[in-house]
């Protein structure tokens, strides 16, 4: 395949989403039941109605002006959910009926059941039920049938079914739990059952609740078992010989290892022939200890990586092992360490790569070349590694399926795809979600697709990432899952701060998928994904305007911010992979990295970050910049040169390979 034509940073088509992927799309279709034009006037008014809504302050006559809109169901949803415990019944019920089989209805559906519970209105939660999912409204139903003396086999069985849980129940549990062991459906083998799922999860406080109703002395035995999980001891000589015995000494033994593995190690030692534990129980306390030395890369990494059994390996465990010998630059230990992979494991191009690049090491160069072309052959970080190593184009095979084009048409007339765009358009992420979800359970690949980029054109980017990949081809879809945005202000960052945009881009990609809206639970904000805190920092450095956290949902500034931030990581740490780092992890983290293995090569101490988040979020960025450098001018800069800076210099084209024989 020849690399595609250059492409403009950010197409016209896509400067102003609303307009032009809007009008273009919604425009032709009937103004009742399948959408309406795009109004930003409109627009304004349903999103102020909806917050006077939410507030109990909607005028019904401002109300009635919106009527004919197709997010009027959410309107009138935010007028009943106000004060739903004194709601018109009829009123909620009319709304049920009226709207039964979308997702505005089973979301009022369970706020409503959730109501009835809360006030006790038995018979009518009864009338309105509908099965769920949700723990808590079961066990509201429950609760309803055994205040009207309804309760039967079924009822009986519903209720440990939902007792059979290791996690915690919700709090309307409690009283259906009371229930069923007042009614004898509690016996100690189902208060057992649970106290064994529970410490399988780790949930302490569940175990102990699920125990409490035995009698003596089964319940200072479980006193007992929870007092070990919560701090781990050798006074364990009047518990049992059995296989409950054993799970818990590993669960807590394990637990224990997380914080102190020394001294998980020395208990295992006092405690594995007492309760006779056997190869695979002291292997998965092995285990724990192995892996919470090496991920902080202890002393003693090696030895204790060494101890545990071949048979308690994971692929996690695995990866850490060959981690932990290169970051020792113990290249003998590190090929050892990959061999013993899985055959599947060893695959994937990541390790395909490593192994050839310690091959090389060892003076195997001609071992390693295949194990490069095959990595090579994959648009991946490391395939783009191998790729340069070999002094090959990069991988890259954009798919483009042969879907009917008026499924287009059809997918844009759903009435649940209109509104989810129209929910989206005025910010209402969460309900256009829902919307979404609703109109993609109906549709076949095909249309999904469609609705996919119809989504794009909306500028709700995200939907490509969180919608596509049923099928392999679909990863193939770069133009959906890398889409191009806010390229004024892209550009002038990069000018600015001297960065090449498809960075500022892979950033933006990786943080946000280009929400402007996005927040985080940490309160990162915006398209760069950044914190208050830091905004501010650096706009004081810069001379940037900054005005507040909320500032930071305005593209141009968030923009702006974070190329300066990424400018000022670039400077202090002076190579772009570094840089990532930083700016993922903070540069406390990074300043201890750089000190542990200063001289590593940068593939090498990417691979050997503590944080899998970070490890793995360095890698997609850099990715995501190959990509993105496609997308923007039809080759790219070597992988191999940006990670360290290097903005300048002969660019690499692109291809497809040709099929394996």
């Amino acid at each position: 395949m020849s690399p595609p034509a250059a492409i403009p940073l950010f197409p016209q088509r896509l400067r102003r989403p609303w307009l032009a992927g809007l009008l273009a799309l919604l425009l032709p279709l009937s103004a009742t039941a399948q959408g309406v034009p795009v109004d930003p006037a409109r627009d304004a008014a349903m999103r102020e109605a909806i917050a006077a809504a939410q507030r109990g302050r909607l005028d019904p006559a401002r109300a009635e002006a919106l009527r004919q809109d197709p997010r009027w169901p959410w309107l009138e949803y935010a007028m009943l959910a106000y004060d739903l415990d004194n709601a018109d019944p009829a009123r909620v019920r009319g709304f049920l009926q009226r709207y039964d089989g979308q997702a505005v209805a089973a979301t009022l559906r369970a706020q409503w059941l959730a109501s009835l519970a809360r006030r006790q209105r038995w018979s009518e939660l009864l009338a309105d039920w509908r099965p769920v999912e949700d723990p808590a409204l079961r066990c509201a139903r429950l609760n309803a049938l055994h205040a009207l003396d309804r309760v039967d086999a079924a009822w009986i069985a519903e209720a440990r079914e939902l007792w059979r849980s290791g996690k915690s129940r919700p709090d309307a549990c409690d009283a259906t739990f009371a229930a069923l062991a007042a009614r004898g459906g509690l016996d100690d083998t189902l208060r057992w059952e649970r106290f064994d799922l529970a410490v399988a999860e780790g949930e302490t406080g569940v175990a102990r609740a699920a125990t409490r109703g035995l009698a003596e002395p089964a319940r200072r035995l479980a006193d007992a078992y929870i007092a070990f999980l919560q701090a781990p001891d050798t006074r364990v000589s009047a518990w049992p010989r059995d296989a409950r015995s054993r799970k818990v000494a590993v669960a807590g033994l394990a637990r224990l290892a997380r914080k102190d593995p020394d001294a998980a190690e020395r208990l295992l030692g006092q405690l594995a022939p007492t309760l006779h534990l056997d190869e695979s129980e002291r292997g998965q306390v092995l285990y724990a200890i192995a892996l919470w030395t090496v991920a902080s890369y202890l002393p003693g990494s090696a030895r204790r990586l060494a101890a545990v059994p071949e048979s308690a390996y994971d692929e996690r465990l695995h990866e850490w092992r060959a981690r932990e010998a290169i970051a020792r630059g113990d290249w003998r230990a590190a090929l050892d360490a990959l061999r013993r992979m899985p055959e599947k494991q060893r695959a994937d191009p990541r390790w395909q790569w490593f192994q050839a690049r310690i091959l090389e090491k060892l003076g195997q160069a001609a071992q390693a070349r295949p194990l490069l072309e095959q990595a090579a052959r994959t648009a991946t970080f490391h395939g783009f590694l191998a790729a340069d190593r070999l002094d090959r184009p990069y991988a890259l095979c954009p798919w483009q399926p042969d879907d009917p084009p008026a499924l287009r048409a059809e997918v844009a007339r759903d009435p649940a795809l209109v509104r989810a765009l129209a929910l989206y358009r005025i910010d209402q992420a969460g309900w256009a979600v829902r919307e979404w979800n609703d109109a993609l359970s109906r549709f076949d690949d095909a249309r999904r697709r469609a609705a996919v980029a119809l989504a794009q054109e909306h500028g709700w980017f995200d939907r490509a990432v969180f919608s596509l990949g049923r099928q392999p081809e679909e990863q193939r879809l770069y133009t959906l899952r890398f889409p191009l945005h806010h390229d004024a202000d892209i550009r002038a960052a990069a000018r600015r701060h001297g960065l090449d945009p498809a960075w500022i881009a892979a950033e933006i990609r990786a943080e946000s998928i280009f929400n402007p809206r996005a927040r985080s639970s940490a309160d990162a904000r915006g398209l760069m994904q950044l914190l208050p805190s830091t905004a501010a920092g650096v706009a004081r450095r810069h001379g940037l305007a900054y005005n507040g956290p909320d500032s930071l949902y305005e593209p141009s500034l968030n923009i702006a911010l974070g190329s300066a931030y990424l400018r000022e990581m670039e400077d202090k740490y002076g190579a772009t992979y570094q840089a990532i780092a930083a700016y993922n992890a903070g540069p406390t983290p990074v300043a201890r990295w750089l000190a542990q293995r200063p001289s590593h090569d940068p593939d090498l101490w990417i691979e050997t970050i503590t944080y899998k988040e970070t490890r793995d979020y360095v890698a997609r960025v850099l990715a995501f910049s190959v990509i993105y450098d496609w997308r923007l001018n039809g080759d790219a800069l070597p992988v191999s040169q940006r990670l360290l800076g290097i903005t300048q210099g002969r660019r690499k084209g692109f291809a497809c390979p040709d099929p394996e024989p």
